[in-house]
C-alpha cells in the first residue's frame, strides 16, 4: 500500500464532512493510495487526525456555514495552530482564506481574497497545464502534467510566496498553495488520472514530514 509506512501502518486522514461536496469520492481516491480515509462531523476527530482534509464542490458561504455550524472551523484553525497539516481541495482551498466573493468569509488561515474568475469562459472546466512556480513537495513530478478543474472563483494570496502553482484561464489562476503545514490545490486530484494519484502520494509523504 502506497500510503503504509515501513512498518505496514497506514496513514490516517479524516475529511471534514459539512454537509456536502464530493467527499466520497475523495475519500476513495485516498484509500486507493492506502490511506486509511474516513469522513467525520467530529471536531475532535478533525483536530487530533495526522491528517485533516476540506475537500468540496459548490458553494463556498453554505459550505462555511457548515464548518461553522458543526464545530469544524473551530477544530481545523485549532490543528493548524498545533502545526498539525490542513490540505484544502478545490472550495476547500478557498476556505483555507479570508474572505470570497461568493460571500461570507473563510477559516483565516491564509491571507487573501477569493476572486471570481475573470476570464471569457467562466466556469474554469476541464484540463489545463500545471505551472509550478517553486520547489514544493506537493507538486513533486507535476510541472507542465495536465490536471482537472471545475472552479468559477480563485484565490488571491496576499502573500504570492504562498502560491505554489498557477494555470492560464485569461490570465494566471493560482492552482495550489503551499505555506507549511497548510496547503491546497484547485484543480481535482480524484479526477485528473495519473497526475492526480501523484499528487496524492505527495501529499502523504508531505504530511508525514510535516
Amino acid at each position: 500500500m502506497t500510503g503504509a509506512c515501513p512498518g505496514g501502518r497506514a496513514l490516517r486522514a479524516v475529511l471534514a464532512d459539512y454537509g456536502a461536496g464530493n467527499l466520497r469520492s475523495v475519500q476513495s481516491a485516498f484509500a486507493r493510495q492506502g490511506v486509511d480515509a474516513t469522513v467525520s462531523a467530529d471536531p475532535a476527530a478533525v483536530r487530533e487526525a495526522p491528517l485533516a482534509i476540506i475537500a468540496g464542490v459548490g458553494h463556498a458561504e453554505s459550505a462555511m456555514a457548515g464548518l461553522v455550524a458543526t464545530g469544524l472551523a473551530a477544530a481545523i484553525r485549532e490543528r493548524a495552530a498545533a502545526g498539525r497539516p490542513v490540505l484544502g481541495i478545490c472550495v476547500g482551498l478557498q476556505l483555507l482564506f479570508d474572505e470570497h466573493d461568493e460571500g461570507g468569509c473563510g477559516l483565516g488561515l491564509l491571507r487573501g481574497p477569493v476572486r471570481r474568475i475573470v476570464a471569457p469562459r467562466v466556469p474554469h472546466m476541464g484540463w489545463n497545464t500545471l505551472r509550478v512556480l517553486r520547489p514544493s513537495p506537493l507538486l513533486d513530478g507535476l510541472d507542465g502534467e495536465d490536471v482537472y478543474f471545475a472552479h468559477s472563483y480563485a484565490a488571491v494570496p496576499a502573500d504570492r510566496g504562498v502560491s505554489a502553482a498557477e494555470v492560464e484561464h485569461g490570465g494566471a489562476i493560482c492552482a495550489a498553495v503551499d505555506s507549511g503545514v497548510i496547503a491546497g490545490v484547485q484543480f481535482h486530484p480524484e479526477r485528473s488520472a495519473k497526475p492526480g494519484e501523484q499528487l496524492l502520494r505527495n501529499v502523504i509523504a508531505w504530511s508525514r514530514s510535516a
